[in-house]
């Protein structure tokens, strides 16, 4: 459990977030750069509710100092008062926190700054843009989303055995390895966009990839602001 929380505690009790204690009940290795744990939730679900793409952040200590990353719900199940995260591994506090998880342990999370609307007008098509790191939220947005919608999604890094949760008959998954996903972007968006009555544009990349792609979609292609969800979810 972390000590403190320095000053984004402090600012996220001024904003009255609120503060749980999630217990690990399950781990599994889905990939060997990709962990799935299965926890409770500490009164979370009851209090908060649920909702698509809910995330909630998770207080982890890197040499003494606390350290929070945000990380989106899978399968929560208020009933139960249960949920899992999945965790892109990568070097770091919270990946080292993942890796070392076991039944019984606990962490401090935070909830607050969370929340989902669904676009209005439905989309036409669904265009996502992410990587390992965002794809719980992305599959969280297929399934509600994109349950009858279709989607093409442009995907950056390891992606063999991941757990995508796609339709074949809707969704079209395009594979880039690291380092292309812009370039194959910009080259394929502008003639889709053309065939979508009321597109949808969902980014959610590293921060610096989040940031010029919606510069691009929006400035460029002219996407309407409010057809645009762009939020980086990594700093490479």
């Amino acid at each position: 459990m972390v000590q403190g929380r320095g000053w984004e505690g402090a600012v996220l009790r001024l904003l009255r977030a609120k503060d749980f204690e999630f217990t690990v009940t399950r781990a599994e290795d889905v990939t060997p750069r990709y962990r799935r744990l299965r926890l409770t939730d500490g009164g979370m679900l009851a209090a908060t509710g649920v909702h698509p793409t809910m995330w909630v952040r998770l207080w982890f200590d890197n040499a003494g100092k606390p350290h929070q990353r945000a990380y989106t719900l899978v399968d929560p199940d208020p009933a139960d008062g249960t949920f899992g995260l999945e965790f892109a591994l990568h070097e770091g506090c919270a990946s080292d926190w993942a890796r070392a998880a076991k039944p019984g342990d606990t962490i401090d999370a935070t909830v607050q700054g969370t929340g989902f609307e669904t676009p209005d007008p439905a989309p036409s098509h669904l265009f996502v843009i992410g990587d390992p790191a965002s794809l719980p939220a992305i599959n969280s947005l297929l399934g509600t989303v994109g349950s009858t919608v279709p989607a093409t999604i442009w995907f950056e890094g390891e992606s063999d055995s991941l757990p995508f949760r796609t339709d074949p008959s809707l969704h079209e998954v395009r594979h880039h390895p690291r380092g292309q996903l812009t370039d194959r972007v910009r080259v394929e968006l502008p003639d889709l966009l053309k065939g979508s009555a009321d597109p949808y544009v969902w980014i959610t990349c590293d921060t610096a990839t989040t940031r010029g792609l919606s510069s691009y979609v929006r400035k460029e292609l002219g996407v309407r602001r409010e057809r645009v969800h762009a939020l980086g979810y990594w700093r490479a």
